[in-house]
């Protein structure tokens, strides 16, 4: 790439290039990426407003006057004091902080007006008389639009680009555009510098072996770390739409580690990142292949009792479809389930549930008829999407922009490090969970050949939620907590879905909540909980020591009863990228 220093006849065709590709390589995948048919909702939206003109009216006129304020505030004569906000940004959005947007009034003005024009648009959406799930749809896309279209986003409207831009003699628009041209070979935004992490060598390196593979997943058996353990081992079941990691990170934040440390024989799913001519199996597939013969396993090996299984997301649900499966056929080899920011009832799933409608899962069973994966990018960028100023933009101005490498992050590689889904297993997902919901009512899906119940599932349950969770609203996994058929203990952790669930015990960070009472009502529960300090880790391990059984001798060889050792931990699936 040529150097652009010094001379600003070469810097301007950078930026061009550098704001075009920020365009098509980042705004038109997100509209892409939730199937709006934009033509549709703004005709919705001009027959809801019209229901209402005097109120149009009002947000109309309110917006022209704040105008006519903001542009006879920056027509005043130099020198003058300089004219305080007309709309204040929120606490928590970080685009405008830097003093460089107070220091010219032609950044001062163009921070105003975006806001101004923001929170029209909010107003106007938020007025419109619509179907509930179109408003939702409605108000998801416009902020988009709006995160996209922020003056910070684009190298000649941000001030901060600017001044570095000229500091540094070009070179940090340069290094941008080299940001930029490796994220758009990759598909996604960096996030994290990816060159400080490696799976095996500084993430998931808790000693252990596979002992058991097939096509779908590899079952990794953990070193003991004392020198007795319960009887009774942990099967964990992570979400089979990332890696298995995100329970096993590094060893001061690995919840595996944790629970070994306990005293528990740990057994991990990792799942396999699917190829092409696996387009086909099916979500029963993943229950009978993954998760019903993991927990078989880990039985066998450990000496054909009973086992205790946790699940993680996704894998949480998987999990719960399982068990169902299992009580209809009389199995009752699992003696107690944790379920970690997990749905069962998908009746309120927060904002995904705007790109789940018919018009969205008929078009992806179609696309998925003859087979064909769902690529974990796809994925990837839809949960970006739903914070798009932290998880998006954030990222855009500070690598393109600024020509800067991201921060090392583990959570944020282990977010990036995306799995691939096979189509038909994905379709049968959101139309049966995401859309019908139908896994909540007894018999209504048959499973492996049997109807399932989850209140058959009559085993103890822990069930932790996350306070902030905008995957898995807290409500939503308290409701689904109560369709199964044992004793329930609900935990509601602080922060959000990753955070709130990866929270070292011995870092003491955060609170969770506490009630033995499982209300009907979720407020009356919250306004009758106890806030305990720090993190829920504790709290579980001493529920789960109760469903370990006796204390025995630790297995100092893994494997055993004809499974054996294939291979070190983490494992060949893990380490396998997108495609």
């Amino acid at each position: 790439m040529n150097d652009t220093r010094g001379n600003p006849s070469t810097a301007r065709p950078s930026l061009d290039a550098l704001n075009r590709g920020l365009i098509e390589g980042i705004s038109k995948p997100l509209g892409l990426n939730a199937g709006f048919d934009v033509p549709e909702i703004i005709r919705s939206l001009t027959a809801g407003l019209a229901q209402d003109n005097e109120r149009w009216l009002e947000i109309q006129n309110r917006y022209y006057r704040k105008r006519l304020e903001l542009w006879a505030a920056y027509a005043q004569p130099k020198g003058a004091a300089p004219p305080p906000p007309l709309v204040e940004p929120d606490p928590a959005d970080r685009r405008f902080r830097a003093p460089e947007w107070r220091e010219a009034p032609y950044f001062e003005y163009l921070t105003q007006s975006y806001l101004l024009t923001a929170r029209w648009l909010r107003e106007v959406i938020g007025s419109a008389r619509l179907e509930p799930h179109a408003k939702r749809k409605l108000e998801f896309l416009v902020r988009q639009f709006a995160d996209a279209m922020s003056p910070a986003n684009f190298p000649w409207t941000n001030p901060e680009a600017l001044k570095l831009a000229a500091a540094t003699e070009g070179d940090s628009l340069t290094k941008g555009l080299r940001n930029l041209a490796a994220d758009l070979d990759k598909g996604m935004v960096s996030m994290t510098d990816e060159t400080a992490f490696e799976v095996g060598r500084n993430l998931a390196i808790q000693p252990g072996t596979v002992i058991y593979q097939n096509d779908f997943m590899q079952l990794i058996q953990y070193r003991p770390a004392t020198d007795t353990v319960f009887e009774r081992p942990l099967v964990m079941v992570p979400p089979c739409i990332n890696k298995y990691y995100i329970l096993d990170l590094q060893p001061e934040n690995s919840f595996v580690r944790y629970a070994i440390e306990q005293g528990h024989t740990v057994f991990m799913v990792s799942w396999r990142n699917v190829p092409r001519e696996m387009g086909r199996a099916t979500w029963d597939d993943y229950l009978e292949h993954g998760v019903m013969k993991a927990l078989s396993v880990a039985g066998e090996v450990c000496g054909g009792g009973k086992v205790n299984a946790l699940g993680f997301c996704v894998g949480g649900t998987l999990l719960g479809a399982a068990l169902a499966v299992l009580r209809a056929r009389g199995d009752d080899s699992v003696a107690s389930l944790t379920l970690l920011a997990s749905m069962l009832d998908f009746s309120d799933t927060g904002e995904l549930s705007v790109f789940v409608d018919e018009a969205y899962v008929a078009q992806r069973e179609r696309d998925f008829a003859d087979g064909g994966l769902l690529h974990g990018r796809e994925l990837a960028l839809t949960f970006a999407s739903l914070r798009a100023n932290d998880l998006i933009w954030h990222y855009v101005v500070n690598n393109y922009l600024k020509g800067r490498t991201p921060e090392p992050f583990d959570l944020l590689y282990w977010n990036s490090d995306s799995t691939n889904l096979p189509g038909v297993m994905y379709a049968y997902y959101v139309r049966n969970m995401y859309l019908e919901n139908n896994l909540r009512a007894p018999g209504k899906l048959t499973m492996c050949g049997v109807p399932v119940d989850l209140g058959r599932v009559d085993l103890p349950a822990y069930v932790l939620a996350t306070r902030e969770d905008h995957i898995v609203p807290w409500r939503t996994a308290y409701a689904s907590g109560r369709l199964l058929g044992g004793r329930i203990d609900f935990v509601l952790s602080a922060s959000g879905h990753i955070a709130g669930v990866v929270n070292p015990a011995s870092k003491n960070r955060r609170n969770f909540w506490l009630n033995p009472t499982l209300e009907a009502d979720t407020e009356r529960w919250f306004a009758a909980a106890v806030s305990s300090p720090g993190s829920w880790w504790k709290h579980w391990s001493d529920w789960l020591a109760r469903s370990g059984g006796a204390q025995v001798a630790a297995r100092r060889a893994l494997g055993g009863n004809g499974y054996r050792e294939i291979e070190p931990a983490p494992g060949r699936y893990v380490k396998e990228k997108c495609g």
